[in-house]
């Protein structure tokens, strides 16, 4: 018989190291000092559920994932992801330039999808992170 309730989940090694990256990150910043910082990743090493996870960044702004985009390593992944994305929006470009250059139409109509596009990029940059979920309304899962 299946105990009552909402079943506990277990972790995996990558959730619990992103754990300790954001920790990392937030003793960076000065947010957590070496003695608790050492303690939650301890924590965070130790941890076999998902949700002895959860307590250790929730006090941290944002749980503490503004942090881990602030190093070196996330702006690196920030910048990549910004030239894979233009780059898709320049492949995209071309390819509506060449049906509109066939279809011989006066109005210039790929500026209408090719500004949606482009807005995208500005959120893209905006936010440092894009999802396609993110355009829809919904909200990113922990």
């Amino acid at each position: 018989m299946q105990p009552q309730g909402p079943a506990r989940l277990r972790t995996s090694d990558s959730e619990r190291e992103e754990v300790a990256e954001i920790l990392r990150a937030a003793m960076a910043e000065g947010r957590l000092d070496l003695a608790e910082g050492e303690e939650r990743l301890s924590g965070a090493y130790a941890a076999k559920f998902r949700d002895e996870l959860a307590p250790l960044t929730a006090d941290l702004p944002h749980g503490g994932r503004q942090a881990l985009a602030r190093t070196p390593a996330g702006r690196a992944a920030t910048r990549r992801s910004l030239s894979r994305h233009a780059s898709f929006i320049l492949i995209i470009m071309g390819v509506l330039t060449g049906v509109w250059m066939l279809s011989h139409s006066t109005f210039f109509w790929p500026v209408i999808p090719l500004a949606f596009l482009v807005m995208g990029l500005f959120k893209h940059a905006r936010y440092g992170r894009w999802r396609p979920e993110y355009t829809f309304g919904h909200h990113h899962r922990h």
